[in-house]
């Protein structure tokens, strides 16, 4: 079962910007930490950026200063405006929720599907 639905990837050039939306498709109980996940072929999935339960942002080290995540105003929608991006961001991107707060750790219990990013130089 589809849990989450990504959107708003595609194809840029190096320096160029994405902005990813995610929506909850099924009801999803209670306050979630929401994060998006990234993985590239023959890459273990990696945490991006993620809102934890209480507003929080979280990011990876590899992606601050460039990434900006945010929570939409419906409850269960996640954002992700990309800036600068390089040919090493490209990936698969995956929204995820959860109740427990996990920011950057794949253990989430709901998933999307993802959105490719491709970045080329």
């Amino acid at each position: 079962q589809v849990h989450l639905v990504e959107s708003g990837g595609g194809s840029v050039q190096f320096g160029g910007s994405l902005n990813l939306s995610c929506v909850a498709a099924v009801y999803l109980p209670g306050r979630n930490c929401m994060g998006w996940f990234r993985q590239a072929p023959g890459k273990e999935r990696e945490g991006v950026a993620a809102i934890d339960k209480d507003g929080r942002p979280w990011y990876a080290d590899a992606v601050k200063g460039r990434f900006t995540v945010s929570s939409g105003s419906a409850k269960n929608v996640l954002y992700l405006q990309m800036n600068s991006l390089t040919p090493e961001d490209t990936a698969m991107y995956y929204c995820a929720a959860d109740r427990r707060s996990l920011p950057l750790t794949p253990d989430y219990k709901y998933w999307g599907q993802g959105t490719q990013v491709t970045v080329s130089s």
